[in-house]
């Protein structure tokens, strides 16, 4: 049984049909869809001898145990948006079972590092708003006590919806129990942005995921009818918001990264009213901590001098979410964009603005890359995503040889440590070379 890329192509197509239709998929998490594509994807597993369970945080793991306790890990995840693409996650899944049986039939079942392939557990967030929830068990950033009482839009309780799928939330991060012997993670996605398309090439390796500054900023002015309040009398908190826009493009031209304003509320919303209260939201990300400081500390510079020149107090500024850049691991940077050399000619590094699982496998401290291949039209999380067949089948091939290279990879460090009379560590503290590599 050779490395069948184009049996993945059909896999793909057949989860496409089993949990979608032209609206785009339908395997949100924690739905009876969701369970479907899951009990759907046990059956492929099932043709393999492979240890399968779900951990704690509802985290679905196959294991192909190895000569050595050592384990490579991939990754990805079943669940969707609503009406999401059709690649997005499962991408990531199937290629990998795709290596299990090539690594199977190559080693006779028994390959030199132990390979472990899991389905993480509602990347995606969709139903209740808390993306990267069952690998944020795995990594110890979960607070469970804080994520209970998160309602759907049918006010289900988060804790009550977990419950019916077997999980305990009390208990999730038991799931750090995973852990034990990861000696690397990778993970295959779409990119869902438009880069490696505008450079017309099929595959990257990715540098890490951005670091996230997710604020709300709230100017205060002076309601004020709208006919009768001449324009240099008014405290008008639209205007100073406004002005937030071009300079926040502006700052972000100076620094890199990228930043949106996403959403406006004003009070009292009417028309005959000058603003008296405006809210907006502000989403800033870079890969360089340092980067993303300025960024914040720029647009906090920027919004009170726009409301001091409008004559209005000093905003206010909420922090809705946030989280550190995370830099993939040096060595298997430089593998990734070999196995991508290798089957394409060329490769291309790039950051990831969007969060994946592999984000919370790094803060871990297991050594971990990703691999991206191009989105036709740059877009993801909508019914139109589509990536060339073709280029399916060459990321295959390059998630292959990625793997291989993990393997020989693991192997050379498990022997430089048993040479010096120690083991290799079950995580890696490797964040300090990491940024290193990308200054």
């Amino acid at each position: 049984m050779p490395l069948d890329p184009k049996r993945t192509i059909a896999e793909l197509e057949e989860l496409r049909a089993r949990t979608g239709d032209e609206n785009g998929a339908w395997r949100v998490a924690w739905t009876d869809v969701w369970l479907d594509a899951r009990r759907w994807y046990k059956e492929k597993l099932a043709a393999l001898p492979v240890e399968v369970h779900e951990d704690a945080a509802g985290n679905l793991w196959a294991t192909l145990s190895g000569e050595r306790p050592e384990a490579l890990l991939m990754g990805g995840h079943l669940d969707s948006v609503p009406g999401g693409g059709w690649l997005d996650g499962c991408l990531n899944v199937l290629a990998g079972l795709e290596v299990l049986r090539r690594l199977h039939e190559q080693y006779r079942g028994r390959p030199p590092v132990t390979v472990r392939l899991v389905d993480w557990a509602d990347e995606e967030g969709a139903r209740f708003g808390r993306s990267l929830l069952g690998s944020s068990a795995f990594s110890g950033s979960l607070r469970p006590e804080l994520e209970k009482d998160r309602r759907d839009h049918d006010g289900i309780r988060l804790e009550d919806a977990l419950r019916r799928c077997g999980v305990d939330m009390d208990r999730m991060l038991e799931a750090q129990a995973e852990r034990q012997h990861a000696a690397a993670y990778l993970e295959l996605h779409i990119e869902q942005g438009p880069v490696l398309l505008d450079l017309d090439l099929p595959l990257g390796a990715v540098l890490g995921t951005f670091g996230v500054e997710r604020h709300a900023v709230t100017f205060h002015g002076q309601a004020a009818h709208s006919g009768s309040t001449p324009m240099n009398r008014r405290k008008d908190a639209f205007l100073a918001a406004a002005k937030m826009a071009p300079e926040i493009y502006a700052i972000t031209g100076r620094h890199g990264g990228v930043s949106t304003i996403g959403s406006c509320t004003t009070l009292p919303g009417i028309v005959t009213s000058v603003v008296e209260t405006c809210r907006i939201t502000l989403d800033q990300r870079h890969l360089d901590a340092d980067g993303l400081a300025r960024l914040l500390a720029e647009a906090k510079a920027a919004s009170e001098r726009f409301a001091r020149e409008g004559g209005l107090p000093p905003p206010e500024w909420e922090t809705i979410w946030r989280i550190e850049p995370i830099p993939f691991h040096p060595d298997l940077i430089e593998l990734c964009d070999r196995a991508i050399r290798e089957v394409v000619g060329t490769s291309h590094r790039l950051p990831s603005g969007p969060l994946h699982d592999a984000a919370e496998v790094a803060r871990a401290g297991i050594p971990t890359v990703m691999m991206f291949t191009q989105s036709l039209h740059g877009i993801s999380h909508n019914r139109i995503e589509d990536t060339k067949r073709e280029h399916l089948e060459l990321a295959v091939r390059a998630f292959d040889r990625l793997a291989d290279l993990t393997i020989d990879w693991i192997l050379a460090r498990t022997s430089a440590a048993g040479s010096a009379g120690a083991q290799v560590p079950a995580s890696n503290d490797f964040a300090a070379s990491s940024r290193k590599s990308m200054a």
